[in-house]
């Protein structure tokens, strides 16, 4: 399995050293980063499993990154960790408002961070397979109206597939219908063309049962594992 990926962002160069330490002892892959507006450039550009921001920073601080996270388009729904000195009510309510997932409670120590990482791990690795998107050849049927038009899987992940059909458009709503290889599978569900070019199409589900749902996650988690 691919490693969790996670941003620290942190100003105070022992904290960074010491998460960086103890995350990296954990099998996560992590970037380091002790300068916020550096942050900024990374956040916009890479997708991370977990983002680490501490709060009182100078230039931009915690609030204000946070803020940029849930804009941006690669991490919008990443889980973010706040790190702070503060144990006000107020501040809690505040980053938690802004889409913080947890909050972690300064001075840090080894024993603090391993316990974190590893009570949030599994939510950050559920996070991540509803994106991922991993590599799907099948034979895909898609309806439109009263046209059906056959055409080829190229990738899928927990929220929609990327396939080549001929005349689908954006805005379409699609029922589609393919098999998981391997398991033989059959999924049928609904779905709306997010964007089209030339030869691929972006389709996005937005009807998939649950015996569906529960079978896309696990030829996902079993494709990531190999």
């Amino acid at each position: 399995m691919t490693p969790l990926k996670l941003l620290v962002v942190e100003d105070d160069s022992a904290s960074l050293e010491l998460m960086t330490e103890v995350f990296t002892s954990l099998k996560a892959e992590v970037c380091a980063v002790n300068d916020s507006a550096e942050a900024v450039g990374i956040i916009n550009h890479e997708r991370f499993d977990g983002i680490f921001l501490d709060l009182e920073m100078p230039n931009l601080n915690g609030f204000d990154l946070a803020r940029l996270v849930r804009k941006s388009s690669s991490n919008k729904s990443t889980p973010i960790v706040i790190v702070t000195g503060r144990d006000e009510r107020q501040t809690m309510q505040e980053v938690f408002a802004l889409g913080a997932t947890f909050f972690l409670q300064k001075p840090v120590d080894r024993q603090k961070l391993s316990i974190l990482f590893r009570t949030v791990s599994g939510g950050m690795l559920e996070n991540r397979r509803k994106y991922i998107r991993v590599p799907l050849q099948t034979e895909v049927i898609c309806v439109v109206g009263s046209r059906t038009i056959r055409g080829m899987t190229w990738n899928l992940s927990q929220g929609g597939m990327q396939v080549e059909a001929s005349n689908l458009q954006p805005k379409d709503t699609v029922r589609l219908s393919f098999r998981l290889p391997v398991s033989g599978v059959s999924i049928d569900a609904m779905g709306t063309v997010a964007w089209a070019n030339e030869k691929r199409q972006g389709i996005q589900f937005t009807t998939l049962n649950t015996p569906a749902q529960q079978s896309i996650r696990t030829y996902i988690a079993e494709v990531e594992k190999d």
